[in-house]
């Protein structure tokens, strides 16, 4: 029987839940904190003759009455809500919590043998109470709790440590140490006045569930229940829940009906799941959830921004959504405005808009790149910064070579494919959309490509290719037009390879399917060298352009990086033990990507946010990305060679450096990217094959099975009977499946979204929208004449107003933002990785060759012989560079979709 005997420490410093972090308490409060410190004092001199040993003495009986005198150490991250602990808790909790500080009852810790005893039960824990004792030394400001363990000699190896919280408010704990095992956390640990659970930690040892030491084994399955939770009830903000729920809070159809969404996933509109928050249900509509309760709750463990630097995304995010956008409504009045002149959006980098009389709630020290103070004066402005692209070269967005090269090195390299059929046909039904097909014919293209080849002889040699938005959008055109300030069309836009491996664009098709009695309208645009034609075909590149921005940012960037990911992290944490050594292989890849998502439902991709006001598919923009994933979406593609040969982009080879060949030699995206795939399927290599050395592990291994069935069945579940999903039977099948998250994580999320600011914050280049039609489209007598005289005034009213131009730009800055704790691909260590030595190994040949990737980039970017990377005035192709300084550089991969 154990007998637990608390005393206080020697040396008292005052408690951090003492500290004055919030000025302004009154006297009174002040002088009871130092009577109380005072007091505790006192109670520490008068039993310090007990004992001079720090925390808690476990006394008990063995055979041999022998013991082994463990030290435990607490290392506390200090938070943002530890520091408004006092106004958020209120006096009386602090004060309890101080109280609990000093006498040593902060944590309750419990060691669990790994072992079992001589009969085959569970060993009885040895417990201990921590106390604080200050700050560490070493500059990581954490809190330091530390305690003593009397263990009996014959307890065994320590496998686990159960912690009870006993403050009235969370703790960041991010590692407990006894005397030399690390118990790695990184976790929230809740206050056992809201949950009475203990919380468990493994150590960093990683095991498989078939190895798992026999005292654990009950434990281990117990902590993985209690991440699951039943399905049942809403989600309170400290819990650690990770269940499924479809997309059906979107909408908010109890303010405004007009801002009602359909439920995204399920047979109607296939989807990716969610994280399950429990909201009730609106009155209006009981299948949607409601959107009262902010912030949308997300496990405890995926919201970070508390211990991240203040400029970390979510912050700065939440900060743009909330505070930078209200106050561009308040300064841009006309939400139909456009811009006049050219001149007037050279302003907005120039001077900028003034908000000096405006609320600025700390926006100005939390983005420091939006807001700028007058040096001299009490006046403030919202001033972007020159996006790279407009830096080097004011006309590049004018210029048809620079739109061809950026659907090979911009921001959206997901969407070109190889034309291998002729004629371009529709697969919608003519009956409906009318003539399937497309209109642009063989004479167009002989006549564009001027007798250097035969239309046959451009197929042969894969010198075609095709942006194709044409069945996808097509549907939406007639649905969009309803909506007051804006059009849409289906397009498609071919390209020619030219000997010297750049693209030339021939032809651009805009349609418009039937409505109200009116046939179908098409029309090709061509490169045209009289006036008015040549007008035509920039309008028609800023339709396009439109297009391509909706697709990227919906689907190349949400859906299949953000969205898809969003079930891989619900699975893993629901059936991947903290201790298998898969979770903590894939653990930094899936970091603060709930929290992010959370924060695109509340006021990016929502009914009224930014994306549903400012883009081009408006209300339907989720709709359609919806219908994109039930079409296209297939896990087997998201790898990037795969990828790449579904598009025609490339073919297998086994001779080419990457097991492939590039159709185009000199394609930016796949020249770096097929680098960093490599690399990342090589370390999951060796990682895997330490960990399941033979076969049947991997199909025995009872979590990751469930993990993987419950990936494709229930988080993808609508395309659960698709027969693509790869079977996990082997090594190879494992490798080939955790390659494809890692990548999609890093590689194809820094590819569309670390270039943003570069290529779209200069929105003439990529406008996200198109307000109006084509002049030659059913054209008046008035409008003809206006666009003959005046056509540059036309194409201002095609783009963007000033509220949904300034608004995306804003969100563009901050989502191309690497914070200053960025945490980049292979350069920090997980802790259980550096305690393997063959994985610490692999995983410094994995860094290395990383860091190698900086001067190959660089020496592609200087190749004069690479002309969609080098030349006059271009932006230089860097985003898949690894590593980058703090703040919008085109480059650097982190780990995980953090942003």
């Amino acid at each position: 029987m154990l007998r637990l005997h608390t005393q206080v420490p020697n040396s008292v410093n005052v408690s951090p839940l003492f500290t004055p972090f919030i000025t302004g308490l009154p006297p009174s409060t002040n002088i009871f904190r130092q009577v109380l410190v005072s007091k505790a004092r006192r109670h520490r001199r008068n039993i310090q003759h007990v004992n001079s040993n720090v925390s808690a003495m476990i006394s008990t009986t063995t055979s041999e009455g022998k013991f082994t005198t463990m030290k435990g150490v607490i290392n506390v991250q200090p938070t943002i809500s530890g520091a408004l602990a006092g106004a958020t808790v209120g006096f009386v909790g602090s004060f309890v919590d101080g109280v609990s500080d000093l006498l040593g009852r902060s944590f309750m810790l419990e060691l669990v043998s790994a072992n079992l005893d001589s009969y085959g039960k569970e060993k009885e824990t040895i417990k201990a109470y921590a106390n604080w004792e200050g700050f560490n030394d070493d500059g990581s400001k954490m809190h330091r709790y530390e305690c003593e363990f009397n263990v009996p000699n014959e307890f065994g190896d320590i496998g686990a440590i159960l912690v009870e919280n006993e403050q009235h408010r969370e703790a960041y704990i991010k590692n407990i140490v006894i005397n030399n095992v690390t118990f790695t956390c990184d976790s929230w640990v809740h206050s056992k006045n809201d949950n009475p659970h203990q919380r468990i930690f493994f150590t960093n040892k990683s095991y498989l569930p078939s190895e798992t030491p026999l005292g654990l084994k009950a434990l281990r399955e117990k902590d993985l229940e209690s991440l699951r939770g039943n399905g049942e009830g809403e989600r309170k903000t400290f819990e650690r829940i990770y269940d499924y729920d479809t997309y059906n809070d979107i909408g908010d159809p109890e303010s405004d009906l007009d801002l009602s969404r359909p439920v995204l996933g399920g047979e109607q509109h296939p989807y990716p799941r969610r994280c399950r928050t429990g909201r009730q249900m609106t009155t209006t509509e009981p299948w949607s959830e409601s959107r009262a309760a902010l912030p949308f709750y997300v496990p405890r463990d995926e919201d970070f921004s508390e211990i991240k630097e203040v400029t970390f995304g979510a912050t700065a995010l939440f900060s743009v959504l909330h505070g930078v956008i209200p106050m561009l409504e308040s300064i841009l009045t006309d939400a139909n405005k456009g811009f006049s002149l050219f001149r007037e959006i050279e302003l907005l980098y120039e001077e900028g808009l003034d908000t000096t009389d405006l609320p600025h709630s700390g926006l100005i020290s939390v983005l420091p790149r939006l807001f700028k103070a007058i040096t001299g004066t009490a006046k403030s402005v919202l001033q972007f910064e020159t996006p790279r692209i407009k830096d080097r070269d004011s006309f590049s967005w004018y210029r048809d070579e620079e739109f061809c090269r950026q659907a090979l090195a911009g921001l959206n390299p997901y969407s070109i494919q190889l034309v291998t059929e002729w004629p371009l046909m529709s697969k919608l039904d003519p009956e409906v959309y009318g003539p399937a097909e497309s209109a642009i014919t063989k004479e167009i293209v002989e006549q564009e490509i001027k007798g250097f080849m035969s239309l046959e002889e451009a197929l042969e040699q894969k010198k075609l290719f095709l942006l194709d938005y044409h069945d996808l959008l097509l549907p939406y055109v007639n649905k969009v037009r309803e909506i007051e300030g804006t059009t849409l069309y289906g397009s498609r836009t071919l390209m020619f390879l030219t000997s010297t491996g750049t693209l030339r664009p021939l032809a651009i098709e805009l349609t418009r399917p039937p409505n109200n009695g009116k046939p179908q309208w098409r029309h090709v645009y061509t490169p045209c060298w009289d006036a008015t034609d040549a007008w035509l075909w920039k309008l028609a590149k800023a339709h396009v352009l439109a297009h391509d921005s909706g697709h990227h940012q919906l689907i190349s960037h949400w859906l299949r990086t953000h969205g898809a990911t969003e079930p891989y992290i619900i699975a893993t944490n629901r059936h991947l033990s903290k201790m298998h050594p898969i979770q903590r292989l894939l653990c930094p890849h899936l970091r603060y990507t709930m929290q992010i998502n959370s924060l695109a439902r509340l006021a990016l991709i929502n009914a009224g946010g930014t994306i549903d006001t400012s883009f081009s598919l408006r209300k339907y923009s989720m709709q359609f990305s919806s219908d994109v994933y039930a079409q296209q979406w297939r896990f087997d593609h998201e790898a990037l060679p795969a990828d790449l040969i579904k598009r025609g982009m490339a073919v297998e080879d086994e001779s080419a450096p990457h097991g492939i060949k590039l159709t185009i030699e000199d394609y930016p995206f796949a020249n770096d990217g097929l680098l960093l795939w490599d690399v990342i399927k090589q370390w999951a290599t060796t990682y895997v094959n330490h960990y399941y050395p033979q076969p049947n592990l991997v199909e025995t291994d009872t979590e990751l099975q469930a993990w993987w069935t419950e990936i494709r069945t229930i988080g993808h579940g609508d395309k659960k009977d698709e027969p693509w999903w790869p079977q996990l039977k082997t090594q190879q099948d494992l490798i080939k499946i955790v390659t494809t998250i890692m990548w999609v994580s890093s590689g194809h999320h820094s590819a569309v979204n670390f270039g943003q600011y570069d290529f779209a914050g200069y929105f003439p280049n990529r406008p996200t929208i198109a307000r109006t039609k084509m002049p030659n489209e059913d054209p008046t007598v008035e409008g003809w004449e206006a666009f003959i005289s005046k056509p540059e005034d036309v194409l201002l009213d095609c783009f963007p107003t000033q509220i949904q131009a300034t608004k995306i730009m804003s969100v563009l800055d901050i989502l191309s933002t690497h914070s200053p704790d960025e945490e980049y691909i292979g350069t920090n260590i997980e802790p259980a990785w550096a305690e393997e030595p063959a994985i610490k190994a692999a995983f410094e040949e994995f860094s290395n060759q990383l860091k190698e990737f900086e001067a190959i980039i660089d020496s592609r970017n200087r190749d004069p012989r690479l002309r969609n990377r080098c030349g006059a005035g271009l932006v230089p192709y860097q985003l898949f560079k690894p590593f980058s300084e703090p703040g919008v550089t085109g480059k650097g991969v982190p780990y995980s979709i953090s942003i």
